[in-house]
Protein backbone atom coordinates (compact mmCIF):
# COMPACT_ATOMS: atom_id res chain seq x y z
CA UNK A 1 0.00 0.00 0.00
CA UNK A 2 3.33 2.19 1.18
CA UNK A 3 4.81 1.82 -2.45
CA UNK A 4 1.84 2.46 -4.10
CA UNK A 5 0.83 5.79 -2.48
CA UNK A 6 4.90 6.87 -3.06
CA UNK A 7 4.47 6.00 -6.32
CA UNK A 8 0.90 7.76 -6.93
CA UNK A 9 2.55 10.93 -5.38
CA UNK A 10 5.70 11.17 -7.40
CA UNK A 11 3.32 10.62 -10.47
CA UNK A 12 1.14 13.43 -9.70
CA UNK A 13 4.18 15.37 -9.80
CA UNK A 14 4.70 16.35 -13.36
CA UNK A 15 0.62 17.45 -13.09
CA UNK A 16 0.68 19.51 -10.16
CA UNK A 17 3.81 21.43 -12.08
CA UNK A 18 1.25 22.03 -14.60
CA UNK A 19 -1.54 23.56 -12.17
CA UNK A 20 -2.05 27.54 -12.99
CA UNK A 21 -1.80 30.10 -10.13
CA UNK A 22 -5.42 31.11 -10.76
CA UNK A 23 -6.67 27.08 -10.39
CA UNK A 24 -4.60 26.64 -7.51
CA UNK A 25 -6.10 30.25 -5.80
CA UNK A 26 -9.41 29.19 -7.07
CA UNK A 27 -9.12 25.28 -5.31
CA UNK A 28 -7.88 27.23 -1.54
CA UNK A 29 -10.25 29.88 -1.38
CA UNK A 30 -13.37 27.04 -2.43
CA UNK A 31 -11.69 24.63 0.48
CA UNK A 32 -11.73 27.73 3.12
CA UNK A 33 -15.90 28.40 2.09
CA UNK A 34 -16.39 24.81 2.15
CA UNK A 35 -14.53 24.28 6.18
CA UNK A 36 -17.02 27.16 7.65
CA UNK A 37 -19.72 25.12 5.75
CA UNK A 38 -19.18 21.93 7.15
CA UNK A 39 -18.00 23.06 10.35
CA UNK A 40 -20.62 21.06 12.54
CA UNK A 41 -19.60 17.75 10.78
CA UNK A 42 -16.05 18.59 11.23
CA UNK A 43 -16.62 18.99 15.08
CA UNK A 44 -18.65 15.68 14.80
CA UNK A 45 -15.55 13.96 13.63
CA UNK A 46 -13.22 15.69 15.68
CA UNK A 47 -15.54 14.86 18.95
CA UNK A 48 -14.62 11.18 18.35
CA UNK A 49 -11.11 11.62 18.37
CA UNK A 50 -11.53 13.78 21.84
CA UNK A 51 -13.25 11.38 23.57
CA UNK A 52 -10.78 8.49 22.43
CA UNK A 53 -8.41 10.52 23.52
CA UNK A 54 -9.75 11.14 27.41
CA UNK A 55 -10.35 7.85 27.40
CA UNK A 56 -7.09 6.69 26.62
CA UNK A 57 -5.62 9.20 29.41
CA UNK A 58 -3.84 12.31 26.75
CA UNK A 59 -2.58 14.79 28.65
CA UNK A 60 -4.79 18.32 28.98
CA UNK A 61 -2.05 19.78 26.71
CA UNK A 62 -2.76 16.98 23.77
CA UNK A 63 -6.29 17.26 24.42
CA UNK A 64 -6.05 21.41 23.43
CA UNK A 65 -3.89 20.10 20.44
CA UNK A 66 -6.65 17.90 19.32
CA UNK A 67 -9.58 20.09 19.57
CA UNK A 68 -10.91 22.04 16.61
CA UNK A 69 -13.73 24.63 17.88
CA UNK A 70 -15.54 27.18 15.69
CA UNK A 71 -12.41 28.99 16.17
CA UNK A 72 -9.94 27.05 15.30
CA UNK A 73 -11.81 25.75 11.97
CA UNK A 74 -12.24 29.61 11.07
CA UNK A 75 -8.21 30.13 11.78
CA UNK A 76 -7.69 27.19 8.96
CA UNK A 77 -10.01 28.73 6.76
CA UNK A 78 -8.92 31.79 7.22
CA UNK A 79 -5.13 30.77 6.62
CA UNK A 80 -6.03 29.34 3.46
CA UNK A 81 -7.32 32.61 2.15
CA UNK A 82 -4.19 34.08 3.50
CA UNK A 83 -2.15 31.59 0.93
CA UNK A 84 -4.56 32.04 -2.16
CA UNK A 85 -3.50 35.38 -2.10
CA UNK A 86 0.50 35.63 -1.70
CA UNK A 87 1.83 35.69 -5.25
CA UNK A 88 3.32 32.25 -6.07
CA UNK A 89 6.60 31.10 -5.66
CA UNK A 90 7.05 28.68 -8.50
CA UNK A 91 8.72 30.05 -11.31
CA UNK A 92 10.03 33.38 -9.31
CA UNK A 93 12.98 34.92 -10.69
CA UNK A 94 15.26 34.99 -7.66
CA UNK A 95 18.18 36.60 -9.32
CA UNK A 96 19.57 37.18 -13.03
CA UNK A 97 22.89 37.61 -14.74
CA UNK A 98 24.34 37.42 -17.99
CA UNK A 99 27.80 36.00 -18.77
CA UNK A 100 30.38 37.70 -21.04
CA UNK A 101 29.92 35.03 -23.78
CA UNK A 102 25.74 36.27 -24.45
CA UNK A 103 24.18 33.61 -21.84
CA UNK A 104 21.80 34.44 -20.02
CA UNK A 105 21.32 33.16 -16.37
CA UNK A 106 18.44 33.41 -14.34
CA UNK A 107 17.87 31.46 -10.54
CA UNK A 108 14.47 30.79 -10.13
CA UNK A 109 12.06 28.96 -7.45
CA UNK A 110 10.99 25.55 -8.05
CA UNK A 111 8.91 22.52 -6.03
CA UNK A 112 10.58 20.43 -4.30
CA UNK A 113 8.52 17.46 -5.21
CA UNK A 114 6.65 14.91 -3.04
CA UNK A 115 6.77 16.09 0.53
CA UNK A 116 5.44 13.64 3.21
CA UNK A 117 4.24 15.44 6.74
CA UNK A 118 4.65 13.42 9.63
CA UNK A 119 2.65 14.85 12.58
CA UNK A 120 0.84 14.22 16.00
CA UNK A 121 -2.48 15.21 17.39
CA UNK A 122 -3.01 18.70 15.28
CA UNK A 123 -5.92 17.79 12.95
CA UNK A 124 -5.34 21.61 11.43
CA UNK A 125 -1.67 20.29 9.73
CA UNK A 126 -3.69 18.38 7.86
CA UNK A 127 -5.02 21.80 5.90
CA UNK A 128 -2.26 23.94 6.56
CA UNK A 129 -0.24 21.20 5.06
CA UNK A 130 -2.28 20.37 1.90
CA UNK A 131 -2.47 23.96 1.29
CA UNK A 132 1.01 25.34 1.74
CA UNK A 133 2.31 22.09 -0.51
CA UNK A 134 -0.16 23.07 -3.17
CA UNK A 135 0.27 26.37 -3.36
CA UNK A 136 3.96 25.92 -4.17
CA UNK A 137 3.09 22.80 -6.40
CA UNK A 138 4.11 20.07 -4.39
CA UNK A 139 2.93 16.58 -4.01
CA UNK A 140 1.29 15.80 -0.54
CA UNK A 141 1.57 12.57 1.57
CA UNK A 142 0.01 13.37 5.05
CA UNK A 143 0.79 10.84 8.18
CA UNK A 144 -1.42 12.38 11.36
CA UNK A 145 -1.39 10.18 14.29
CA UNK A 146 -3.67 7.84 15.64
CA UNK A 147 -5.31 10.42 17.82
CA UNK A 148 -6.61 12.64 15.49
CA UNK A 149 -7.60 10.02 12.78
CA UNK A 150 -11.53 11.27 12.23
CA UNK A 151 -10.37 14.81 12.02
CA UNK A 152 -7.66 14.10 9.44
CA UNK A 153 -9.86 11.49 7.93
CA UNK A 154 -12.51 14.12 7.26
CA UNK A 155 -10.18 17.05 6.07
CA UNK A 156 -8.70 15.43 3.77
CA UNK A 157 -11.84 14.22 2.27
CA UNK A 158 -12.72 17.87 2.41
CA UNK A 159 -9.90 19.04 0.58
CA UNK A 160 -9.64 16.44 -1.96
CA UNK A 161 -13.56 16.46 -2.69
CA UNK A 162 -13.84 20.59 -2.94
CA UNK A 163 -10.24 20.66 -4.84
CA UNK A 164 -10.60 17.69 -7.66
CA UNK A 165 -13.76 19.25 -9.79
CA UNK A 166 -11.50 22.37 -9.73
CA UNK A 167 -8.59 20.77 -11.04
CA UNK A 168 -6.58 18.91 -7.95
CA UNK A 169 -4.31 16.61 -10.04
CA UNK A 170 -5.41 12.70 -8.28
CA UNK A 171 -3.02 11.84 -5.73
CA UNK A 172 -1.76 15.34 -5.31
CA UNK A 173 -2.55 14.91 -1.39
CA UNK A 174 -2.96 11.73 0.01
CA UNK A 175 -3.63 11.02 3.71
CA UNK A 176 -2.09 7.46 4.88
CA UNK A 177 -5.08 6.06 7.30
CA UNK A 178 -3.26 3.53 8.45
CA UNK A 179 -1.61 4.94 11.93
CA UNK A 180 0.59 2.19 12.41
CA UNK A 181 4.08 2.10 13.33
CA UNK A 182 5.00 -0.29 11.27
CA UNK A 183 3.28 1.40 7.49
CA UNK A 184 4.89 4.49 8.97
CA UNK A 185 8.18 2.61 9.00
CA UNK A 186 8.15 1.74 5.14
CA UNK A 187 6.93 5.22 4.30
CA UNK A 188 10.08 6.93 5.49
CA UNK A 189 12.33 4.73 3.29
CA UNK A 190 10.48 5.36 0.13
CA UNK A 191 13.92 7.49 -1.21
CA UNK A 192 13.00 6.38 -4.44
CA UNK A 193 9.62 8.32 -4.90
CA UNK A 194 9.55 10.84 -1.53
CA UNK A 195 11.63 14.00 -2.07
CA UNK A 196 11.49 15.44 1.92
CA UNK A 197 10.17 14.14 5.04
CA UNK A 198 9.47 16.37 7.65
CA UNK A 199 8.39 15.04 11.11
CA UNK A 200 6.26 17.51 13.35
CA UNK A 201 5.88 15.81 17.27
CA UNK A 202 7.47 14.66 20.13
CA UNK A 203 11.63 14.29 20.43
CA UNK A 204 10.75 10.27 19.94
CA UNK A 205 9.38 10.61 16.39
CA UNK A 206 12.20 12.66 15.31
CA UNK A 207 15.08 10.60 17.27
CA UNK A 208 13.26 7.66 14.97
CA UNK A 209 12.92 9.74 11.96
CA UNK A 210 16.57 10.27 12.03
CA UNK A 211 18.01 6.76 13.18
CA UNK A 212 15.26 4.82 9.81
CA UNK A 213 14.39 7.15 7.47
CA UNK A 214 16.52 7.16 4.26
CA UNK A 215 14.54 10.23 2.88
CA UNK A 216 16.34 14.11 3.08
CA UNK A 217 14.47 15.45 6.60
CA UNK A 218 13.77 18.83 7.35
CA UNK A 219 13.62 18.89 10.98
CA UNK A 220 11.36 20.71 13.03
CA UNK A 221 12.33 20.90 16.61
CA UNK A 222 10.73 21.00 19.88
CA UNK A 223 11.15 23.79 21.78
CA UNK A 224 12.63 24.42 24.76
CA UNK A 225 12.79 28.42 24.71
CA UNK A 226 14.54 30.44 26.86
CA UNK A 227 13.71 34.26 27.99
CA UNK A 228 16.62 35.88 29.68
CA UNK A 229 15.24 38.55 32.14
CA UNK A 230 18.55 41.35 32.04
CA UNK A 231 19.51 43.90 34.68
CA UNK A 232 17.72 46.30 33.39
CA UNK A 233 14.04 44.78 31.79
CA UNK A 234 11.29 46.49 31.71
CA UNK A 235 9.85 44.90 34.82
CA UNK A 236 6.14 46.09 34.12
CA UNK A 237 6.35 44.78 30.56
CA UNK A 238 8.13 42.07 31.15
CA UNK A 239 5.36 39.93 33.28
CA UNK A 240 2.55 40.38 30.77
CA UNK A 241 5.44 38.87 28.11
CA UNK A 242 6.50 36.02 30.30
CA UNK A 243 2.94 35.20 31.52
CA UNK A 244 1.65 34.88 27.27
CA UNK A 245 4.91 33.22 26.83
CA UNK A 246 3.82 30.31 29.03
CA UNK A 247 0.51 30.42 29.83
CA UNK A 248 -1.60 31.01 26.79
CA UNK A 249 -1.19 27.93 25.26
CA UNK A 250 1.01 25.25 27.13
CA UNK A 251 1.62 22.61 24.85
CA UNK A 252 2.89 24.52 21.91
CA UNK A 253 7.09 24.26 20.96
CA UNK A 254 7.10 28.40 20.78
CA UNK A 255 6.41 28.27 24.72
CA UNK A 256 8.93 29.40 27.26
CA UNK A 257 9.94 26.55 29.27
CA UNK A 258 12.81 28.54 31.02
CA UNK A 259 13.33 31.98 32.70
CA UNK A 260 16.83 33.26 33.07
CA UNK A 261 16.95 35.92 35.67
CA UNK A 262 20.25 38.35 35.88
CA UNK A 263 21.74 37.66 39.53
CA UNK A 264 20.55 42.15 39.99
CA UNK A 265 16.70 41.50 39.41
CA UNK A 266 15.93 38.46 42.14
CA UNK A 267 13.84 40.87 43.90
CA UNK A 268 11.89 41.23 40.09
CA UNK A 269 12.14 37.39 40.44
CA UNK A 270 9.96 36.75 43.33
CA UNK A 271 7.35 39.61 41.69
CA UNK A 272 6.85 37.01 38.41
CA UNK A 273 6.63 33.98 40.91
CA UNK A 274 3.63 35.26 42.22
CA UNK A 275 2.17 36.52 38.62
CA UNK A 276 2.73 32.63 37.55
CA UNK A 277 1.32 31.03 40.29
CA UNK A 278 -1.80 33.44 40.43
CA UNK A 279 -1.70 31.81 36.94
CA UNK A 280 -1.37 28.16 37.95
CA UNK A 281 1.58 27.82 36.84
CA UNK A 282 3.93 24.75 38.56
CA UNK A 283 7.27 26.55 39.50
CA UNK A 284 10.99 24.64 39.48
CA UNK A 285 13.61 26.16 41.14
CA UNK A 286 17.54 25.90 40.74
CA UNK A 287 19.68 26.11 43.48
CA UNK A 288 21.65 29.10 42.27
CA UNK A 289 18.47 31.03 41.91
CA UNK A 290 16.60 29.56 45.51
CA UNK A 291 19.74 30.25 47.13
CA UNK A 292 19.42 33.98 46.11
CA UNK A 293 15.54 34.27 46.95
CA UNK A 294 15.62 33.40 50.59
CA UNK A 295 11.94 31.79 50.47
CA UNK A 296 11.15 30.57 53.64
CA UNK A 297 9.94 27.10 53.85
CA UNK A 298 6.23 27.61 54.47
CA UNK A 299 6.21 29.98 51.27
CA UNK A 300 7.53 27.13 49.53
CA UNK A 301 5.38 24.31 50.86
CA UNK A 302 2.11 25.87 50.67
CA UNK A 303 2.55 27.37 46.70
CA UNK A 304 3.69 24.05 45.51
CA UNK A 305 7.52 25.45 44.92
CA UNK A 306 9.91 23.05 43.85
CA UNK A 307 13.62 23.02 44.76
CA UNK A 308 14.56 20.75 41.49
CA UNK A 309 15.38 23.32 39.06
CA UNK A 310 18.75 21.69 38.48
CA UNK A 311 17.19 18.17 36.88
CA UNK A 312 15.17 20.60 34.62
CA UNK A 313 18.02 21.92 32.12
CA UNK A 314 17.15 21.82 29.15
CA UNK A 315 13.62 20.30 29.60
CA UNK A 316 9.98 20.63 27.73
CA UNK A 317 7.22 20.68 30.03
CA UNK A 318 4.39 21.53 27.63
CA UNK A 319 2.26 22.09 30.19
CA UNK A 320 1.92 24.88 33.12
CA UNK A 321 5.30 24.09 34.39
CA UNK A 322 8.21 26.51 34.25
CA UNK A 323 11.94 26.64 35.50
CA UNK A 324 13.77 29.88 36.70
CA UNK A 325 17.42 30.17 37.14
CA UNK A 326 19.97 32.78 38.16
CA UNK A 327 23.00 33.88 35.91
CA UNK A 328 25.70 36.38 36.36
CA UNK A 329 25.42 38.15 32.83
CA UNK A 330 24.13 38.06 29.36
CA UNK A 331 27.26 36.14 28.63
CA UNK A 332 26.14 33.03 30.94
CA UNK A 333 22.71 33.76 29.85
CA UNK A 334 23.69 33.12 26.16
CA UNK A 335 25.83 30.18 26.90
CA UNK A 336 23.22 28.27 29.09
CA UNK A 337 20.86 28.85 26.33
CA UNK A 338 22.91 27.62 23.63
CA UNK A 339 23.75 24.56 25.55
CA UNK A 340 20.62 23.93 27.26
CA UNK A 341 17.96 25.52 24.63
CA UNK A 342 16.59 23.54 21.12
CA UNK A 343 17.79 26.24 19.02
CA UNK A 344 13.81 27.15 18.81
CA UNK A 345 12.74 30.27 20.11
CA UNK A 346 14.40 32.19 22.68
CA UNK A 347 14.15 36.17 24.18
CA UNK A 348 15.73 38.73 26.00
CA UNK A 349 13.68 41.64 27.88
CA UNK A 350 16.22 44.55 28.44
CA UNK A 351 16.97 48.14 27.99
CA UNK A 352 20.67 47.86 27.10
CA UNK A 353 20.73 47.78 23.45
CA UNK A 354 24.42 46.26 23.50
CA UNK A 355 23.58 43.19 25.35
CA UNK A 356 20.08 43.06 23.44
CA UNK A 357 22.65 43.06 19.89
CA UNK A 358 24.97 40.44 21.56
CA UNK A 359 21.87 38.22 22.41
CA UNK A 360 19.44 38.53 19.13
CA UNK A 361 23.23 37.81 17.37
CA UNK A 362 25.29 35.20 19.68
CA UNK A 363 22.21 33.30 20.23
CA UNK A 364 21.80 30.15 17.68
CA UNK A 365 18.42 29.76 17.38
CA UNK A 366 15.89 29.80 14.57
CA UNK A 367 14.21 33.12 16.18
CA UNK A 368 15.29 35.47 18.66
CA UNK A 369 13.23 38.05 20.45
CA UNK A 370 13.95 41.46 21.96
CA UNK A 371 11.26 42.43 24.62
CA UNK A 372 8.66 39.95 23.00
CA UNK A 373 7.00 36.72 23.74
CA UNK A 374 7.96 33.43 21.85
CA UNK A 375 4.93 32.42 20.73
CA UNK A 376 4.83 35.08 17.78
CA UNK A 377 6.86 32.33 16.25
CA UNK A 378 4.21 31.07 13.78
CA UNK A 379 4.05 31.18 10.48
CA UNK A 380 0.09 32.62 10.64
CA UNK A 381 2.08 35.08 12.96
CA UNK A 382 4.88 35.51 10.58
CA UNK A 383 2.31 36.19 8.35
CA UNK A 384 2.61 33.11 6.06
CA UNK A 385 -0.91 31.89 6.13
CA UNK A 386 0.28 29.31 8.55
CA UNK A 387 3.37 26.64 8.33
CA UNK A 388 4.53 23.33 7.56
CA UNK A 389 6.80 23.40 10.65
CA UNK A 390 8.98 25.39 12.62
CA UNK A 391 12.59 24.09 11.17
CA UNK A 392 15.52 25.00 13.71
CA UNK A 393 17.56 22.87 11.74
CA UNK A 394 20.52 24.86 9.14
CA UNK A 395 19.95 23.36 5.62
CA UNK A 396 17.90 24.88 3.53
CA UNK A 397 15.25 26.40 5.49
CA UNK A 398 15.13 28.03 9.50
CA UNK A 399 12.31 29.13 11.31
CA UNK A 400 8.74 28.81 10.03
CA UNK A 401 8.21 27.40 6.91
CA UNK A 402 5.50 28.94 3.99
CA UNK A 403 5.20 28.55 0.86
CA UNK A 404 8.81 30.33 -0.10
CA UNK A 405 10.44 27.46 2.20
CA UNK A 406 8.58 24.73 0.54
CA UNK A 407 10.51 25.39 -2.82
CA UNK A 408 14.44 24.90 -3.89
CA UNK A 409 16.07 27.47 -6.43
CA UNK A 410 17.34 26.41 -9.65
CA UNK A 411 19.03 27.66 -12.43
CA UNK A 412 17.53 28.14 -16.24
CA UNK A 413 20.28 29.36 -18.76
CA UNK A 414 18.95 31.23 -22.00
CA UNK A 415 21.41 31.22 -24.67
CA UNK A 416 21.82 31.94 -28.78
CA UNK A 417 24.09 28.81 -30.23
CA UNK A 418 26.80 29.00 -27.45
CA UNK A 419 29.06 26.10 -26.79
CA UNK A 420 32.13 25.57 -24.77
CA UNK A 421 35.67 25.58 -25.81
Amino acid sequence: MIVKISQNAQAATSEMRKISTEKKNQILLAVADALVAEKEEIKKANERDIQAGKKNNLSEALIDRLTLNDSRIQGMADSLKVIASFPDPVGEIVEGFNLENGLKVQKVRSPLGVIAIIYESRPNVTIDAAGLCLKSSNVSILRGSSSAIHSNKYLADLFNRIGKPLGLPDDAIQLIEDTKHETLDELIVQDEYIDILIPRGGEGLKEAMQKKATIPIIMTGAGTCQIFVDHNADEEKGIPIILNAKTQRPGTCNTVECLLFHKDKTNYATDVIEALLENDVIIHLSSKLAKSLHLDDEYIKSNQIHLDGDEYFGHEFLTKEILLHQVENVDEAIYYTNKYGTHHSDAILTKDLINAERFLNEVDSAVTYLNASTRFSDGGEFGFGGEIGISTQKLHARGPMGIKQLTSERFVVKGEGQFRK
